[in-house]
């Protein structure tokens, strides 16, 4: 789908960002600049779930609004602007089912990080109504977020995936990362032997991407332990705001381990392992001879 077939107050804006004319003119310091610009606008407006989620973060007092909780209004806000990206055709509705998927994947992980260990690994201190097994509903929301921004940067940035590896070891791969999400706390951690693999797998693959009207590119890895990097910032932001809490949080606020960093380079991994497997998206990705 074009990024030009948007609907509603993003309209304008993206058919701006589509437009891929050649500028010549542009050399030097001025082109570095201006690539950058544009660089920095796309990925804001691929951010567009993720900004206004957080957004309501901030503005949605503990106290809750008109009586209802917290937790309870930042379901609403996530199910409205889920709603309102299909509506103005930000997102399509496969899309919607990838990114489903994914809040699945991420709300059965907080279920058992949360209820299921005998010593949680974090926790929603707040009470709601649309609380299950002690974690909110609107929690798998922030997983699908990572998703949606995925799903937005690839089309915005018209990015193309050149020597990817054959999709059955990089689904094998997503789903072993999955999975030692869970088993780590009763067998040996295998994330950094996983993240070899993953460094051998994706060694000669690299992202092409269009700022504006040329592509460039940069290494597959790196682009997802950036993503890794801010997710691991918005994390600091919401345990800040006590959305949840680790257990070293409960006396006094301190900064999200960094250690969890890797993790959330693991969960941008297996996000796109969901997303790769849209039709559109596996139109732009070349496999590896």
């Amino acid at each position: 789908m074009p990024v030009a077939s948007t609907r509603g107050p993003l309209a304008a804006l993206d058919r701006r960002l589509a437009d891929g004319s050649e500028r010549p003119q542009l050399t030097g310091w001025r082109r570095l600049l201006t690539e950058f610009w544009w660089f920095g606008v796309k990925q804001a407006r691929a951010c567009v779930f993720a900004g206004v989620f957080f957004l309501a973060v901030f503005v949605v007092p503990r106290g809750g609004v008109l009586g209802l909780a917290r937790y309870d209004v930042l379901l609403v806000v996530a199910l409205a602007l889920q709603a309102w990206l299909i509506w103005a055709r930000i997102e399509t509705v496969d899309e919607a089912k990838a990114i489903l998927a994914f809040h699945a994947a991420g709300f059965a992980l907080e279920v058992y990080k949360v209820t299921l260990l005998p010593t949680p690994s974090w926790t929603y201190p707040d009470a709601a109504l649309t609380k299950v097994a002690g974690v909110p509903l609107f929690a798998g929301f922030m997983y699908a977020a990572v998703g949606s921004y995925v799903m937005q940067s690839w089309r915005l940035l018209h990015m193309r995936i050149h020597h990817h590896p054959p999709f059955a070891l990089t689904g094998t791969l997503a789903a072993a990362l999955y999975l030692n999400l869970f088993t780590h706390h009763w067998v040996a951690d295998l994330r950094w032997i996983l993240l070899a693999v993953a460094l051998g797998l994706y060694a000669r693959c690299f992202i092409g991407f269009t700022p504006l009207d040329r592509e460039r590119r940069m290494p597959f890895l790196l682009g997802f332990v950036l993503i890794g990097f801010f997710i691991w910032v918005a994390e600091n932001i919401g345990t800040f705001f006590g959305i949840w809490r680790y257990p070293d949080q409960l006396g006094a606020w301190v900064t999200v381990s960094l250690g969890k960093w890797s993790s959330w380079t693991m969960l941008a991994l297996m996000s796109f392992a969901l997303v790769s497997n849209l039709k559109h998206v596996k139109e732009r990705i070349h496999l590896a001879p």
